[in-house]
């Protein structure tokens, strides 16, 4: 019973005390990277900086972009919205809509077209999307 217990135990187990093994300095560096004062505190603000900063929001915060850049981002971001890695990840479809979207907004602002696609969502959202761009595409922004 000892030996059927032992041959069963022992190939889970010698794995991990190897790794452990193996890996003991980078445990320790970690660790002493953890109890500096200073670091830890420097790492939790920079990870609070970098959280909101939303890369979809950031040209709205540099103030009036020429419509020149804007149609440009446009085109570049529809074409990532209809093929490519965007399909392939519902989390990079998402950001790609959303700068998107963004954008959108920013080339309306620009041109004095009215858009309802911040508050809306879903099917809706959509619908009014094909709506900002035919308004954008009949003010003079070629989109595609």
């Amino acid at each position: 019973m000892v030996v059927l217990s032992a041959a069963l135990v022992l190939p889970l187990t010698v794995p991990y005390a190897v790794a452990v093994a193996l890996r003991r300095d980078e445990f320790r560096r970690r660790r002493s990277c953890a109890d500096r004062p200073g670091q830890a505190g420097a790492l939790i603000r920079l990870d609070e900086k970098l959280r909101d900063t939303d890369p979809a929001v950031l040209p709205a915060r540099l103030g009036p972009a020429p419509i020149e850049w804007l149609a440009r981002d446009l085109r570049r971001l529809d074409r990532q919205r209809r093929g490519g890695v965007t399909l392939e990840s519902v989390r990079w479809q998402a950001a790609v809509m959303r700068a998107y979207d963004e954008r959108l907004c920013l080339a309306c602002e620009c041109l004095g077209v009215t858009e309802n696609l911040r508050p809306l969502d879903g099917l809706d959202r959509e619908i009014e999307r094909v709506r900002v761009e035919g308004a954008l595409e009949a003010a003079g922004l070629q989109l595609r």
